[in-house]
């Protein structure tokens, strides 16, 4: 049997249910996990959709679950800035028995105090990289490589906002990298790219909640592909 870091992510049925006109309950992902929770495969799972969708407020919402920093990081991480997540709205995390409990949340709206405080605050048996002094991405990919480097489970919000194409292509390597030695991966992109890693199982979030998509079928490849087609008319007809 294979040992997921997550098998699931389900709602607490003795917790009391928060009203379901407040957000982020009004968000039809977040409503969805707390009715039905999240069953996850092993290896990665994207989550696509549109702005306001609700893909970051889902990767909040489980990695509070997990006891992670809702800013970035892992669970001993104590860095904050102005707390708005949600919190884990009392969801349970199921595990596989025996399987490895590290976990690490990236989010690319909150490198900025991630940095610092890792830099602040350096690991005890290795140099740390000197994040601010890098390029967005360049400090991303480093981070990548030291924090995000063997199994366990890892959320990552936006990766592809720092990374140019080549170093998107350089992420999905790293990746499929991590996969090959048992991690899971929860992505949520707006990237084409990241949305073809290969072997992912692709949610798609909108007001219908979360459901299970493939790629040819994604708006976002569609429009992609109608842009790259003819980029001046589809610009010229906005």
């Amino acid at each position: 049997m294979q040992r997921q870091p997550v098998r699931r992510f389900r709602p607490d049925p003795g917790a009391p249910p928060p009203p379901d006109d407040v957000w982020p309950v009004t968000v039809p992902a977040v409503a969805q996990l707390l009715r039905d929770g999240l069953a996850l495969t092993p290896g990665a799972t994207v989550l696509v959709g549109e702005n306001g969708s609700g893909k970051s407020t889902v990767l909040e919402v489980l990695a509070a679950a997990l006891g992670l920093n809702a800013e970035g990081g892992s669970a001993g991480a104590r860095h904050a800035t102005r707390r708005s997540e949600p919190g884990s709205l009392d969801l349970i995390v199921e595990r596989s028995p025996g399987a490895d409990r590290w976990a690490y949340f990236l989010r690319d709206e909150t490198l900025h105090g991630l940095y610092s405080y890792l830099e602040e605050n350096p690991h005890p048996r290795r140099a740390e990289p000197t994040f601010h002094e890098m390029s967005h991405g360049e400090g991303f990919l480093s981070l990548l490589g030291s924090r995000v480097t063997s199994g366990g489970f890892y959320l990552l919000d936006e990766p592809d906002a720092a990374l140019s194409f080549t170093g998107t292509l350089s992420l999905v390597v790293h990746l499929r990298e991590l996969l090959s030695h048992g991690a899971q991966v929860l992505i949520a992109t707006h990237s084409p790219v990241l949305a073809a890693l290969p072997g992912a199982r692709l949610l798609e979030v909108g007001e219908w909640g979360l459901r299970e998509a493939e790629w040819e079928e994604l708006e976002l490849t569609a429009s992609w592909r109608q842009f790259l087609g003819d980029p001046q008319s589809f610009l010229r007809y906005l």
